[in-house]
């Protein structure tokens, strides 16, 4: 199978078993533990594992401090994907391997920063995130020029801000409930 990268080809053999220049922790961290691994869309497949786990998360979590647990789990996710990346990508030779979700984690999360736990807001929590981190309109997409890591995962803050935008109008105009 191969997937088109912006600078090279990416095939099975470029996953992250193959080249082991990169820490193990960078692998773990940089796939969500394997989530990156999963085919096809492995960027959805981090996105959907994101939101399963923060729903069974939520659950452990009072209420009033989800907004908090969700802003340092998201910014836990951008500190320590962002060198992740970069050890990833220098490890494959590739600009943005997309086995690496560890961006798609921390933009799902800033997605559902106060948003409360219910699956329509799960989902369209996800379904705007991948349509941002899919079309990622300006300046969404001049983050992806930043480098290495940086831009592995910045343009999927972003996306994950646009998202987190509108979730919190669908909250406040009635959209979702409260």
């Amino acid at each position: 199978m191969t997937i088109e990268s912006d600078r090279k080809t990416q095939t099975d053999s470029d996953a992250p078993s193959s080249r082991s220049r990169a820490p193990l922790w960078a692998k773990l961290v940089a796939t969500f533990f394997g989530t990156g691994l999963l085919r096809p869309g492995p960027g959805s497949w981090g996105s959907a594992a994101t939101v399963l786990l923060w729903w069974l998360l939520s659950g452990w979590i009072y209420p009033h401090w989800q907004p908090a647990a969700t802003t340092l789990l998201a910014a836990l996710a951008i500190l320590a994907g962002i060198p992740a990346a970069t050890h990833m990508a220098r490890a494959t030779g590739l600009k943005d391997p997309q086995f690496v979700v560890i961006d798609e984690v921390a933009g799902q999360l800033l997605t559902l920063i106060a948003v409360p736990v219910s699956w329509k807001s799960m989902l369209l929590g996800f379904i705007l995130f991948r349509g941002f981190d899919i079309v990622k309109p300006p300046p969404v997409r001049q983050l992806e020029h930043l480098r290495e890591g940086f831009g592995i995962v910045l343009d999927d803050v972003g996306a994950g801000l646009y998202a987190l935008i509108l979730m919190q109008l669908a909250l406040h105009f009635g959209i979702l409930p409260r």
